[in-house]
């Protein structure tokens, strides 16, 4: 079973293309969560362990758990995979049924298993008799188009002892817009007896006492907003003590901006491709900068790495006295 700290706990979502070794260094730098999870390895009949992502955990220096995820459908195939993977060093084995990329439900897998509680009784029913000596998990939505599959899953969540349940609370199709039905997080604690930790658009500290307050789960887990905001992790544990968040100058996300950039794969990576993927991060971080939002404005005007770095030059050091906004001004 999952065991619980004295506070509430914390986990980085897992997200693809983003949730790497490397990220998961640069958010310990920062703060680390209780608990990482890795990427999902692709499992079908054909696939193989992808080192890079197996990297996340026999590199793993942050000394943090670590799950690792798995997506797929072919029953004996995950099976195999998850007898792979339990010969490293993984905190437990994560089955995403959540994932809402239309090029992965279409294939019924991730967020596509929900439309088929029969097969998700099958592909538990069996990694459970697999995966006995250390936590098997699950992260999924409260739907795939509606919520009708929502009390037959929780159902099975319980019946084959899942010890940890990462819930989002927005359907499959609802992507990352609109409302999150925390009401629907709160009634799958009272559901099943693992912990659950409530996830969808946890963007500060003081939501993540919010939603922990309104839905009794046993902890959150931050995806997208804690690549805006790397100190969120360290910020929710001063909370939960009633600490008050200390502060981040402007200088330092200028330090984060570096380290983003400086990821391990520089050099492969063509000039116009790295500055996208950094405009990708500077999306969120840009919401905690200012009301206006004149520097998610200007950012995603740049078209060179020196245009780039002389905006955030000009914003982030001019006052070093200027602070980042614990919370975004505004939410996607």
């Amino acid at each position: 079973m999952v065991v619980q700290p004295h506070l509430p706990l914390t986990a980085l979502a897992p997200m693809q293309d983003v949730t790497n070794l490397w990220f998961m260094k640069v958010i310990a730098h920062y703060g680390s969560p209780d608990y990482f999870f890795t990427e999902y390895f692709r499992v079908n009949e054909t696939s193989r362990l992808n080192p890079n992502i197996l990297s996340a955990i026999t590199e793993n220096d942050t000394l943090r758990p670590v799950f690792a995820q798995m997506l797929g459908e072919s029953i004996p195939d995950l099976v195999r995979t998850a007898r792979e993977l339990c010969n490293y060093n993984i905190a437990g084995i994560d089955l995403n049924m959540g994932c809402p990329a239309p090029r992965i439900y279409r294939k019924n897998v991730g967020g596509g298993l929900l439309l088929s509680p029969e097969k998700v009784d099958r592909i538990l029913g069996e990694l459970r008799s697999a995966v006995n000596d250390r936590p098997l998990t699950v992260k999924m939505r409260v739907g795939f188009e509606n919520t009708d599959t929502f009390d037959k899953i929780l159902y099975l969540i319980d019946r084959h002892g899942i010890d940890l349940l990462s819930l989002h609370g927005r359907t499959v199709k609802d992507m990352y817009h609109g409302e999150v039905r925390y009401d629907l997080i709160a009634e799958a604690v009272k559901r099943v007896r693992c912990p659950v930790l409530a996830n969808g658009n946890i963007h500060s500290a003081f939501t993540a006492l919010e939603v922990l307050s309104q839905t009794g789960a046993a902890g959150v887990m931050v995806g997208r907003w804690a690549i805006g905001n790397p100190w969120i992790f360290h910020q929710i544990r001063q909370a939960l003590r009633s600490e008050p968040i200390s502060p981040v100058p402007l200088a330092e996300v200028r330090n984060y901006i570096d380290r983003l950039w400086q990821t391990p794969t520089v050099a492969t990576i063509p000039m116009r491709s790295r500055l996208g993927y950094l405009k990708m991060y500077l999306n969120y971080i840009a919401l905690s900068v200012d009301a206006n939002g004149h520097f998610l404005r200007q950012m995603r005007q740049t078209s060179t790495e020196a245009e780039l770095f002389n905006l955030c030059d000009r914003v982030f050091l001019a006052d070093r006295h200027e602070n980042f906004s614990p919370a975004p001004y505004s939410v996607l």
